[in-house]
């Protein structure tokens, strides 16, 4: 990906500016390297599902990655679901869930923008398995979904989903990129390497399924084409100039049910401002993760947590013992039960055990925080 930056040089909000974000942007989208390609609308690639899906699949595979690593970063696929009767009835079960939600009286928070102005699903996939398993067969049996996967993540992928419908009124998110370093504040970002800043996008590949007819005026996705590229962009987005430049050069193409929007993570981008007077713009945000996030032996760090907390308290300088104990990512989590608080992020497992020790907690106390702590994060 391309940067302005030495690539041993670390990256810092102080480091980031405007005008190199621009020269990348200046870049264009070539519709000669996406042969496969319908249009090109807004740098953005549009394709058909009929002649994606028809062409030689290592072909299609290798414009796919070269459209999210070189190009504008975002594809959208229209028709992915030329059935849109398996989006409608995936739509009613969604639709159930979000009544049921609100009679709870439970809101659903939104990590880029104010909490209640969407009604959000988190964890939908496994809730629409539970509802209606037939309808999540179909629905998840899509070849379109698992073409862009496979050419982005390979093989062995794993597959997230949540519902957002942005009401009549709803105002847009902030710019922003998205998980894993988007997820974090600025001073946390900092302290990874450049070089991991490159590998987080390619671990991660976000897609929206349109559950309803969504014209520009309901705010569909905005992005900035061709932003993956810029190196320090977790960075930057928080940046006041770099919002501003957001907000005035976005692009936003409209779908229809069943059309498909896919992108490389690093994009910035957000949710529109919906400014219709009756679209409950619908759709189902896919987050699919690369088979390799995961370590190679299967640890219980509650049970390590547990077994040494009396000796990182006896301790004089425990910190390195509990980044090597503790879980220090705050993620996979259970979001309807342990939501982002004074962040993008819930606490971790890591920073539990920090404040327990910041505040002298007795043992017996320190494992009752960790069983509500990991009783949070599971889903049932």
């Amino acid at each position: 990906m391309a940067t302005t930056h030495a690539p041993d040089t670390p990256w810092s909000q102080a480091s980031c500016r405007l005008e190199d974000l621009l020269a990348v942007l200046a870049e264009r989208t070539d519709p000669r390297r996406h042969p496969l390609a319908a249009d090109v609308v807004d740098e953005v690639l549009v394709y058909d599902a009929d002649r994606l899906l028809a062409a030689p699949a290592e072909a299609a595979r290798v414009e796919l990655v070269r459209a999210f690593a070189d190009g504008p970063g975002i594809v959208v696929v229209r028709g992915a679901y030329p059935d849109t009767t398996v989006v409608d009835r995936a739509t009613a079960a969604f639709e159930e869930m979000i009544a049921e939600q609100r009679a709870s009286g439970t809101t659903a928070g939104d990590h880029f923008a104010k909490p209640g102005a969407n009604d959000r699903v988190w964890n939908t996939l496994e809730k629409l398995a539970v509802r209606a398993p037939e309808v999540f067969v179909d629905y998840y049996a899509n070849p379109v979904l698992a073409l862009v996967s496979d050419a982005w993540l390979g093989p062995g992928y794993q597959v997230t989903s949540q519902v957002n419908v942005v009401n009549p009124g709803g105002a847009a998110q902030v710019g922003h990129r998205d998980y894993h370093l988007g997820f974090l504040a600025p001073a946390q970002i900092e302290a990874y390497p450049a070089h991991v800043h490159r590998l987080s996008p390619v671990l991660t590949l976000q897609g929206a399924v349109a559950h309803t007819d969504m014209p520009v005026e309901s705010g569909p996705t905005m992005y900035l084409p061709h932003s993956q590229k810029y190196g320090p962009g977790y960075l930057a987005t928080t940046r006041p100039e770099f919002a501003e430049h957001f907000a005035r050069h976005h692009v936003q193409l409209p779908l229809r049910t069943g059309d498909a929007a896919f992108f490389n993570p690093a994009v910035i981008h957000g949710a529109g401002h919906n400014r219709s007077a009756d679209v409950r713009r619908t759709a189902n945000l896919l987050q699919v993760s690369s088979a390799f996030g995961r370590a190679m032996e299967s640890v219980d760090r509650d049970r390590i947590c547990r077994a040494v907390y009396p000796a990182l308290r006896a301790h004089p300088a425990p910190e390195h013992a509990v980044a090597a104990a503790a879980e220090g990512y705050p993620f996979p989590t259970n979001l309807d039960r342990d939501p982002p608080v004074d962040g993008l992020a819930p606490p971790s497992q890591a920073d539990l055990v920090r404040h327990a020790l910041a505040h002298g907690l007795e043992p017996a106390e320190f494992e009752a925080a960790l069983t509500a702590h990991s009783d949070r994060r599971r889903t049932a």
